[in-house]
């Protein structure tokens, strides 16, 4: 499991200007990000260097942001590659809230928010492994 970053916005033009500016100016390294929107806010779901890092910044510029725990798992980048992982997860009744890809480096990492009875044991029985935070970017050091 690796920690997201939500961070939620008015939808307005420029706020996520104002987010992206945030985590440069604080060197916080971007690696996926997210946006989904409603009429009167968006939703930002960042994978970011520093998350914790990064939610302390944004909140001391008067941004809502936390810290969330999400599977994420390497997956191989040809036709049917996340296919694969999904009929696992649905093999253990593992259900899929929203789900982002992002490349890092040289592979491809899907990011799934998962929901289900002893998720660790599931993923396991499923044959499948999620990575953690040091496979995915350099955690923070606190």
């Amino acid at each position: 499991m690796i920690d997201q970053l939500t961070v939620f916005l008015p939808n307005e033009p420029g706020t996520l200007a104002q987010l992206a500016r945030v985590l440069g100016d604080n060197n916080i390294q971007m690696h996926a990000l997210m946006v989904a929107d409603t009429s009167d806010f968006g939703i930002v779901r960042i994978i970011c260097d520093t998350p914790r890092k990064a939610s302390r910044a944004l909140a001391e510029e008067g941004f809502r942001a936390a810290t969330t725990q999400v599977a994420a798992f390497e997956v191989q980048n040809v036709p049917g590659g996340l296919a694969n992982v999904l009929e696992k997860l649905a093999s253990v009744r593992l259900n899929v809230e929203y789900a982002y890809c992002a490349s890092i480096g040289s592979r491809t990492i899907d990011v799934l928010k998962l929901t289900g009875a002893a998720l660790e044991p599931s993923l396991v029985k499923a044959g499948l492994r999620d990575l953690d935070a040091a496979d995915v970017y350099e955690p923070d050091a606190e």
